[in-house]
This record gives C-alpha cells, sequence and structure tokens, in this order.
C-alpha cells in the first residue's frame, strides 16, 4: 500500500493524490539508498598514500603569490580534506560555465563546509587568472589554488594526457602515517544511462536538483557564464 498522509493541498484530486502517494514512496526509498551508497562510502578503507607533497601556488591578501604544499590544507584539527578541480580552462581554453555555477554555489556554502572539514578548489589554469574569475564572480569563500607547475590533476584523473580537464571532486584523509586518497567521482568515467549526463557531482549542485522538482524536468538545458539578454 502506498504511503499516505493527510497532507491534501487546495483543490487537489483523487486521482492526484494517489499518483503522489506511489511517488512518495519512491522518494522514500531513494533517501534509504542515498543513506545506503553513503554508508558504503563511509566505510571505505584508506586509498593510495599521497603521491607526493604537491606545491600549488595561491594568492593571498595583497596580492602576494605563495607556494602552498598539499600537507598545509589541512587545519590542525581537521583531518578531512576535499577538493574539487575547477575545469580553468575548459575545452574551450575559457572558465567552465558548470564548473562556475557549482562554485558560484559552494562560495556560499564554503564557511559551513569548513566548519568540520578543509576544503580547496584546484584549477590548472594560472593563479592570476584564477583570481581574476573569482573576483569577477564574487568569490569570497573559497580557497582557491592553482596547479599549473606541478602534476596534482594528472595523477588524480583531474586531466588527461591531452591536457583536457575533468571536474572531478577528490576527499583525503590524514592520519599519523600520513596523508591519504579516500575517495574520488568516479563515476564521472562510468558509462550514463541513456540521456543521462554522469551526474557525479549532482548531490552538491543544487541546479539540477531543482530542476528535477518541475515538470519541464531538466531537458537540454545547460548553465552558462552570464545570462544578459542579447540586444
Amino acid at each position: 500500500m502506498p504511503t499516505k498522509l493527510k497532507t491534501r493541498y487546495p483543490n487537489e484530486s483523487d486521482k492526484y493524490r494517489e499518483a503522489r502517494s506511489k511517488l512518495l514512496d519512491a522518494e522514500i526509498e531513494l533517501r534509504r539508498q542515498l543513506e545506503s551508497v553513503a554508508a558504503l562510502r563511509r566505510k571505505l578503507p584508506l586509498g593510495g598514500k599521497l603521491k607526493e607533497d604537491y606545491a600549488f601556488e595561491e594568492m593571498h591578501e595583497g596580492q602576494k603569490i605563495v607556494q602552498t604544499k598539499f600537507s598545509q590544507l589541512f587545519d590542525p584539527k581537521k583531518n578531512t580534506l576535499i577538493t574539487y578541480s575547477f575545469m580553468l580552462p575548459d575545452k574551450s581554453g575559457k572558465p567552465c560555465p558548470a564548473c562556475t555555477s557549482i562554485l558560484d554555489g559552494l562560495n556560499g556554502s564554503a564557511p559551513h563546509i569548513r566548519d568540520k572539514v578543509n576544503f580547496a578548489v584546484v584549477a590548472k589554469g594560472p593563479i592570476k587568472e584564477l583570481m581574476q574569475w573569482a573576483q569577477e564572480r564574487g568569490w569570497n569563500n573559497l580557497r582557491l589554488l592553482s596547479s599549473a607547475k606541478n602534476n596534482f590533476n594528472r595523477d588524480y584523473f583531474s586531466e588527461n594526457a591531452d591536457g583536457n580537464q575533468h571536474p572531478l571532486l577528490n576527499v583525503f584523509a590524514k592520519n599519523t602515517e600520513g596523508i591519504f586518497h579516500f575517495y574520488g567521482t568516479e563515476s564521472y568515467f562510468a558509462p550514463a544511462d541513456k540521456d543521462q549526463d554522469p551526474r557525479h557531482v549532482d548531490l552538491i549542485w543544487p541546479i539540477w536538483q531543482m530542476l528535477d522538482y518541475t515538470p519541464e524536468g531538466r531537458g537540454h538545458w545547460g548553465p552558462r557564464n552570464s545570462y544578459a539578454k542579447e540586444k
């Protein structure tokens, strides 16, 4: 029997409520599945030890460029680090619109995320180019790093042999024995079902969740860096 709630919206039909109750059961099952997958993820053993203590370029206040080691991205009381690989440049040689839309949202969430874990954004582009784009977007909460002078992207699969960038999320864990890779969004490379994109970071990308609530759904729409009307 479908789960039945007392909730009824104004003027809804019995047909609508019956269909909505069936959908509610599917949503409850999805909630269970999401938690089941998250539990499996938490049970992963540590992966390989960090290949090297990569040196990134970072820009501090006053426009000073400094070298930041990977190990320095861990605050003393936080042993987990999330990295997001921003496609700068993407295949067009410009900032990726999809990545940009993700980071627009994460900029607001970053202070909350960093209250529990470390979080940084890595881009292959030059640090000055990265910071210029951040200024245009108003990213004032993101820790931004350039990997232009190291092999982090190549080693952790956010760059292929041809130099093309991939928008991956990776998680690293630190203990007394060192820093280890814990998780990467490998579903990006897995075959997708018909009419689906990889959806490997959809859970941190609220645009799609909002569109999935609508009658139109996602369709073939894609984010852009600007929605200014053409004159």
